[in-house]
């Protein structure tokens, strides 16, 4: 029988301190239900939103401290270091032309006008959705009580 992983307790702090993206969705019920996506079965419930960001991060730190009891690896939160910056895209071939004009007209490649489009759009929607914004400062606020580093 193979004796239990230990780690110090240096490890454990650098665990823990990681950030992690957390996702908030509504519950069907009502309240929220808060997932961190790179833990698998890391999910908590709240009423509120201040009871759901409390909830994830004791949810989080007891993730890892059961993973690692049991010697399990714990992955890394994702980063933007996995991403390349390139995809393929397929469009029609009428909005293939429209980009290209547009680019055209701000004096850009369709490169940095596509990016732009999309950029404007992304912070569009992520405004319509204030919610993130607001579990993101609790978390930072439950951090700083907590002297721990958030992990949104």
């Amino acid at each position: 029988m193979d004796a239990p992983k230990t780690t110090n307790s240096g490890d454990l702090q650098f665990l823990l301190s990681r950030r992690y993206p957390v996702t908030l969705h509504p519950a069907e019920e009502g309240g929220y239900v808060a997932e961190v996506e790179d833990l698998p079965g890391c999910l908590a419930q709240g009423e509120t939103i201040e009871e759901v960001a409390a909830a994830i991060d004791e949810c989080r730190v007891a993730w890892i401290e059961a993973a690692l009891a049991d010697g399990l690896k714990i992955p890394p939160p994702k980063t933007g270091a996995a991403y390349s910056g390139r995809f393929l895209l397929r469009l029609p071939k009428s909005l293939h032309r429209r980009l290209a004009e547009h680019a055209r007209q701000d004096g850009v490649s369709l490169n940095t006008e596509t990016a732009t489009l999309l950029a404007a759009s992304l912070e569009a929607r992520d405004q319509q959705h204030p919610m993130k914004a607001l579990v993101g400062v609790l978390l930072d606020a439950g951090a700083d009580r907590n002297h721990t580093t958030p992990y949104v």
